[in-house]
Parts: C-alpha cells; sequence; structure tokens
C-alpha cells in the first residue's frame, strides 16, 4: 500500500525524563527525582535537530515540574516553531487525584508553559492516559481551566490505562473542548495501537506504517503519533531491581527508536496539534457541528 501523503498527522512529543514513568514510580520515589541524572536536556536538542532537519513542525506536552527547572527548553521549543502543550506539572495519573487536586495540577502547569514562553496553552494530554470512564469530570476542569483540548484518551484495552468504548477520533466533550485520542486501528471488532510509544519499539517499522498508512487511507483522518524523549536515549542509566515485565517494555529498543523516527518523518506528513484541530474541521466540532 503506497503512503498516504495527502494527510497531515499530528506529532506530539510527551516532555518527561526517564525517571518520571510511571511504570516506574514504585522504584524511584518522587522525593528522589531531584538527585536523577536528568538527560531531558540532550534529548530535547536532538529532537529539534531532528524536527529542523525534516523541516517538521510537532506539539510539546511539558511537565510543569521539567519547565520550572530547564525554561531554557521551553523558550527553544516556542522559538522553533513549535506549539508548546501541557502535560500537568508533577506526572501524576489523573486516576490517583482528588478533583480539586488535578484543578490546582492542571491550573499551575499552564502558568508556569505560559509565564515561561508568553502564548496560550491550549492543549493538555494526561499522564499514562489516564482519563477513562472512572473520571470524566476531569473534562469539566480542563474546560473550566481554558484548554482547548485534551489528548488523554487511548480507546485500547491495556492493564495501565485505556477505554476501548471511546470514540476513535476528534470529538467533542465539553462545550468549547475537544478530545483527540491517540491513533488506533480498527481490526476484527476491535481497536489496535497504531500511534506509538511503545508499540512502535515493539512492532517492526514496516507494521506501524502500515498502520498509520491504514488510517490515512481507510478512515480518512489525520493520525496522532507520539513518543517521548527518553525513547530516543539508548545511553540511560538502568534502574536496578525492576521486574522483568517492566524492563521489557521500557529499554526494549532505545537503540533503534531514532532511526524510526527518522523514517517516519519521511514516510509522513507531520504538523502541529493545534494547526491540524483546532481550524477548519476542528472549530466545526467545537461549535457543535
Amino acid at each position: 500500500m503506497p503512503q498516504c501523503k495527502l494527510i497531515i498527522n499530528a506529532l506530539t512529543i510527551d516532555v518527561e525524563d526517564y525517571f518520571q514513568v510511571s511504570a516506574l514510580a514504585p522504584y524511584i520515589p518522587r522525593e528522589h527525582w531531584e538527585t536523577c541524572p536528568c538527560r531531558i536536556e540532550r534529548n530535547i536538542e536532538r529532537i529539534l535537530d531532528l524536527l529542523d532537519e525534516h523541516d517538521t513542525k510537532a506539539t510539546f506536552f511539558t511537565l510543569g515540574w521539567i519547565a520550572e527547572r530547564y525554561p531554557h527548553l521551553v523558550r527553544s521549543i516556542v522559538d522553533n516553531g513549535h506549539e508548546l502543550a501541557s502535560h500537568g506539572y508533577g506526572h501524576q495519573r489523573v486516576s490517583d487525584l482528588t478533583e480539586a487536586a488535578f484543578m490546582q495540577d492542571i491550573e499551575s502547569a499552564k502558568k508556569i508553559l505560559e509565564d515561561l514562553s508568553g502564548q496560550a496553552v491550549k492543549g493538555y494530554r494526561a499522564p499514562s492516559f489516564s482519563i477513562g470512564s472512572g473520571n470524566l469530570w476531569a473534562f469539566d476542569c480542563l474546560e473550566r481551566a481554558g484548554y482547548r483540548y485534551s489528548s488523554s484518551v487511548y480507546p485500547i484495552r491495556h492493564d495501565h490505562y485505556g477505554m476501548p468504548d471511546a470514540p476513535r477520533f476528534a470529538h467533542q466533550v465539553r462545550q468549547g473542548l475537544l478530545e483527540l485520542p491517540v491513533t488506533t486501528a480498527r481490526f476484527l471488532a476491535r481497536n489496535w495501537p497504531a500511534s506509538g510509544g511503545g508499540y512502535f519499539r515493539l512492532m517492526p517499522y514496516p507494521l506501524s506504517r502500515w498502520l498509520l498508512n491504514h488510517v490515512n487511507r481507510v478512515d480518512g483522518q489525520p493520525a496522532i503519533f507520539y513518543f517521548h524523549p527518553w525513547e530516543i536515549d539508548s545511553g540511560q542509566p538502568r534502574i536496578a531491581g525492576i521486574n522483568a515485565k517492566t524492563r521489557f517494555r521500557h529499554y526494549l529498543n532505545l537503540h533503534r527508536t531514532e532511526d524510526r523516527i527518522k523514517r517516519l518523518l519521511t514516510d509522513f506528513r507531520w504538523g502541529r496539534v493545534d494547526g491540524i484541530f483546532l481550524s477548519g474541521a476542528g472549530q466545526a466540532l467545537e461549535r457543535g457541528g
């Protein structure tokens, strides 16, 4: 199947460091974050160079915790023409927070990012895609906080997240607020992951390419793809004592990810989330059209 280059897909990066990953939380207490060797600077700089080499713009869902400590990274993202969006403040799963704590988290992150960038922050992505059927109140909070879109629902079955019955594509969840689920392909009455992360490192690249192309051609929809800065960093510290499942998921094919990203940037057209979904059809959805 030839590649579909008529549709512009959304490229997204979740700006967090290796020690902030939810699966590693039992092994790296939050109070130890300050003592961990941080790798985010070199990884973001490499990603910015990579995107510049391919004349590509993207959306960076950035933690407030990272932005506070590395404000120059926020400015570099914006100065290079990319969209700055929120990943919350401290990478706490929405399902672990009360409504009041979540509101504080998303408001503080938005303020930090906007103060540093001088730009409005329109988008939010929940850590570990942790908005699901049990905490839909999170959309009320996002609307009140002034966000215009969320990309926080993954419509698959997974042991850590997922809302398999959710709509697969952009839809309005509150007045003026869109939910933009990360991309799945539909086969055999089931949604299959097609949008990055650990699945992108696990699957052979031709399969990932085929799945994205299938969504573009058969569904006629732009894909929303994501990866993390630590996924291009095979030299990151190895955490001792983690279980085999977590070790496999976190470290699998780190040495191959950057080359796969390069192929992805060549094989498809990519852009910022706001440019794709907050104009044209996205605005029609916001109006209820």
